[in-house]
């Protein structure tokens, strides 16, 4: 499941648990360019539930639009990733540090007001 929620002008939530195949892939890479359209210096709420890794063919498509999800990124200074999984969340800390003018900030799955909190904060 991948699912896009837009909430206000300066933030999406995304919720992604199971598994994507090719064709999930392309929707959900086309919702969150849709669903972003017209952010600047947004914020990302990303909760990852439980999920498997994706399909072959799904991470195909995520490398051909890698230019497409670079203009994505930079509508967005902040994300919050709230996972159970230590691993995803160091991963996506330091995927974080790779990504001029993003910042990426991790949090436990029970932490989700606190990662609610940080990305309302300024600065």
């Amino acid at each position: 499941m991948f699912h896009v929620t837009r909430i206000g002008d300066k933030r999406i939530d995304v919720d992604f648990s199971g598994k994507l195949d090719s064709i999930e892939m392309r929707f959900a890479l086309d919702e969150l360019m849709r669903k972003s359209e017209g952010i600047v210096q947004g914020q990302m709420l990303f909760r990852v539930g439980d999920f498997d890794m994706p399909t072959l063919g799904a991470v195909g498509v995520e490398l051909s639009r890698i230019p497409q999800m670079f203009r994505f990124m930079r509508r967005f200074d902040r994300c919050a990733v709230v996972c159970a999984k230590e691993w995803m969340r160091k991963a996506s800390e330091i995927e974080g540090a790779l990504i001029p003018g993003l910042t990426v900030k991790a949090f436990d799955q029970h932490q989700v007001t606190e990662a609610h909190n940080w990305l309302e904060e300024r600065p």
